[in-house]
């Protein structure tokens, strides 16, 4: 089983948090519920058969996705295969900070995934081409940021305010308060909520939620012995009840029924 990390250099550490490949992965099921983490990836498959999503209830496919592909920001689980026998390289774009490698608004990417060759051409396609013929990991690796930095270079510019407001609410979603970071930043609030969307994907009140929901996560799978009203509180919901809501929203599950749930991978789910 091989699963490595690689973490590119400046200026692609600004907006990339790292590179993934794994193959040889064996697990004992087949399809995992992925969870809403914030994150836009770009999925570099090394086999020729196609990926799929499934529908998150009935677990039928619904997309098939071929050798290259994105996945945008997430406002609800999708349902997608558990990597069992998969080849594949993942680009992981540091939350907020995807937009300069796409040619459009990231709004328009969020809850979605698209086949790499309609948003940029057949440019990740040879890529992949020339992935294929090595099979050093290190030189792949090596490949993929050689390449990201040549056709990106020129767009790697880094919104500061939009960076410092997703930090904000990364780092510390109990503590945030939008109208208070939305004065802090200076802009007004259509023109801060239409930034960051762009950048984004989603409007900042949801990102929180999701980060609020990914503390609770974090603390819940930490956690032996849980009291939930203390979780609710220290995870920066209003109430117990939006906890519930909320957390069975971006999970398919309450907090109690995920609480026993034990998984290998965080936000991966084992449902099929």
């Amino acid at each position: 089983m091989v699963h490595q990390p690689y973490f590119p250099r400046f200026p692609l550490s600004q907006f990339i948090e790292l590179f993934i490949y794994f193959e040889g992965i064996h697990q004992a099921h087949n399809v995992d519920r992925f969870l809403p983490n914030g994150d836009v990836e770009i999925l570099i498959d090394f086999h020729d058969a196609p990926q799929y999503i499934y529908d998150n209830n009935t677990l039928k496919e619904i997309q098939a996705c071929h050798h290259v592909w994105a996945s945008g920001i997430r406002t609800e689980p999708i349902t997608i295969p558990s990597g069992t026998n998969a080849a594949m390289m993942v680009i992981s774009f540091k939350k907020g900070m995807a937009a300069p490698f796409f040619p459009f608004p990231m709004n328009e990417i969020s809850d979605s995934v698209v086949d790499a060759d309609l948003v940029w051409g057949h440019d990740f396609g040879d890529l992949r081409e020339r992935l294929l013929d090595t099979k050093e990991t290190q030189r792949r690796f090596a490949l993929v940021e050689g390449f990201l930095i040549e056709k990106f270079h020129s767009a790697m510019n880094l919104n500061a305010c939009v960076a410092h407001a997703v930090r904000e609410m990364t780092e510390r979603p109990d503590a945030v308060n939008i109208a208070r970071l939305n004065n802090q930043i200076g802009y007004s609030q259509k023109h801060f909520t239409e930034m960051f969307r762009k950048n984004v994907g989603i409007n900042p009140k949801s990102f929180l939620k999701i980060m609020r929901f990914q503390k609770a996560v974090r603390t819940i799978d930490a956690l032996t012995e849980i009291d939930w009203q203390t979780v609710a509180h220290e995870c920066g919901f209003y109430d117990q009840a939006h906890f519930i809501n909320d957390f069975k929203h971006f999970s398919g599950f309450t907090p109690e029924h995920y609480s026993r749930i034990h998984t290998n991978y965080q936000n991966y789910i084992p449902v099929g």
